[in-house]
This record gives structure tokens, C-alpha cells and sequence, in this order.
């Protein structure tokens, strides 16, 4: 039987979800804290893979086990995973459901102060630099008119495609913050905090619209310097599932 597992966490103390040998991930822990109470090796997957330091407020993995799960599993794991893991549910889908694969949307915010504060330090970055929030939007717009997003991300030695689907992408902002949010059917490798660098860069009037249009089109990481933000602000908020994925 396969069930998915719905989490949220605190990055700040991990290197990324995915397991890597000799460091804490959140995939690891939540596989050795599976394993220990269900008395059984557990593989999960996850729906996507964050990297070291990155939030999730939603995500999910799938775990194939062949017996039933008790009304109560849900507490007993969260009291055996470390503080900043936080398991919200467990239920049942069909066999061939894939927590990556079937995943249609995946949301992502990032957020950022002006002022410093010590108390939000962990969950958003100070960026001292003042902002062109309209010149943000307009560039963020112009993300959707685009697939190939080679230009914001780390080059790989496969040669899987970089192509994604943006549905939406803009900036907000209230008293305490300014808060990116994309969404998109998927994203590659530091996509998102390097689209995030890139449009600092153009509010703080670093580059131009234009010259923003001509990154994205030279499907190049490497032509240009604007560094990718730092991890502490980023948030994995939500994915989006067809409905007829459950029992």
C-alpha cells in the first residue's frame, strides 16, 4: 500500500531534504524515525528536493507499506522526530501515485526585510539595499512569457531539459516584509533564488528591464554575476495534487 505523507519544517538545521551521507537531511530523518516505529526499512520520496537551509510549509513524500497504519501513528511520529519536523498527515493513495511525478504545481515565497531584526533573522533575509518594487513586478511578468530557464540555474552534466511552466510570480509587500511568490509546475536547481538575485538587481536599478529580458534569452548561467539570495528566506508553500489521487 502507499501512503503520502504531508510535513512542513524548519530548514535552517539541514542540508537540504535529500539524504547525502554524513549530514543531517530532513528525508533521513524522517526515513530513520519511519523505519524505528513502523519496525521496517522505509524508502520515501519526496515531491521535490530543497535545498540546505530552505523552509517547507507544505510538503509531501510517499512511503510504500503493506499493512495498516493506527489512528494514532501521526502523534507517536512527531513525538520521535526532532522539533523542527512537524508531520500533519498520513493517508493512504492508489499504488501507481508519485509524490514528484504527479505533483501539477508547486508554490514557493521568499521573504525580505529592510530593517534588521534578530527575531526573523531565520526565516527571511535582510536586504539592505532600497527597492523598485514596481520595476520587480514588471520583470517578474515578463517570467511567465518564458520556458527555458537555463539562465537561473546551476548547469548539470545530464542534459535533462530546463524547461518550466511559471503561472505566477509577483511581489508583495506590507509593514514588516516584501514577499516573492512563484508558481510554477516545477523548478531546477536554485531557480528561484536566482530569479530572486536577478530581480533585486533590478529594483535596486543594477540591471535594466531590458537587460533582464536579454539574461532569460541567453539561456546562460554563466553571463551574468547578480547572486542568487540566501537560502534562510525561502519557503516551500505549497503543491498541488489532482484530486483523484486518494483512496
Amino acid at each position: 500500500m502507499r501512503f503520502f505523507i504531508e510535513l512542513s519544517y524548519n530548514g535552517k538545521s539541514y542540508h537540504g531534504w535529500q539524504i547525502q551521507s554524513e549530514v543531517n537531511s530532513v528525508e533521513g530523518q524522517l526515513e530513520y524515525c519511519l523505519s524505528k516505529l513502523l519496525n521496517t526499512s522505509i524508502n520515501i520520496v519526496g515531491a521535490g528536493r530543497t535545498d540546505r537551509g530552505v523552509h517547507a510549509k507544505q510538503m509531501f513524500a510517499h512511503f510504500d507499506f503493506e499493512e495498516k497504519i493506527s489512528s494514532n501513528f501521526v502523534k507517536r511520529l512527531n513525538l520521535f522526530l526532532p522539533k523542527s519536523i512537524y508531520v500533519s498527515n498520513i493517508f493512504p493513495v492508489k499504488k501507481h501515485i508519485h509524490a514528484r511525478f504527479n505533483a501539477l504545481r508547486r508554490t514557493y515565497k521568499y521573504y525580505l526585510k529592510s530593517e534588521k531584526n534578530p527575531f526573523f533573522q531565520d526565516f527571511s533575509w535582510h536586504c539592505f539595499y532600497p527597492l523598485d518594487i514596481q520595476r520587480m513586478n514588471l520583470a517578474s511578468q515578463i517570467l511567465m512569457k518564458y520556458k527555458d530557464f537555463s539562465s537561473f540555474c546551476k548547469k548539470r552534466k545530464d542534459k535533462k531539459n530546463n524547461i518550466c511552466d511559471i503561472y505566477h510570480a509577483d511581489w508583495s509587500r506590507n509593514k514588516i516584509h516584501f514577499c516573492f511568490t512563484i508558481e510554477a509546475n516545477r523548478f531546477l536547481r536554485n531557480m528561484v533564488r536566482s530569479i530572486i538575485g536577478t530581480l533585486i538587481d533590478v529594483g535596486r536599478g543594477k540591471i535594466s528591464i531590458n537587460q533582464f529580458i536579454e539574461i532569460i534569452e541567453l539561456k546562460d548561467p554563466n553571463t551574468f554575476s547578480s547572486p542568487s539570495v540566501p537560502a534562510c528566506g525561502l519557503f516551500l508553500t505549497k503543491i498541488l495534487y489532482p484530486e483523484d489521487i486518494f483512496l
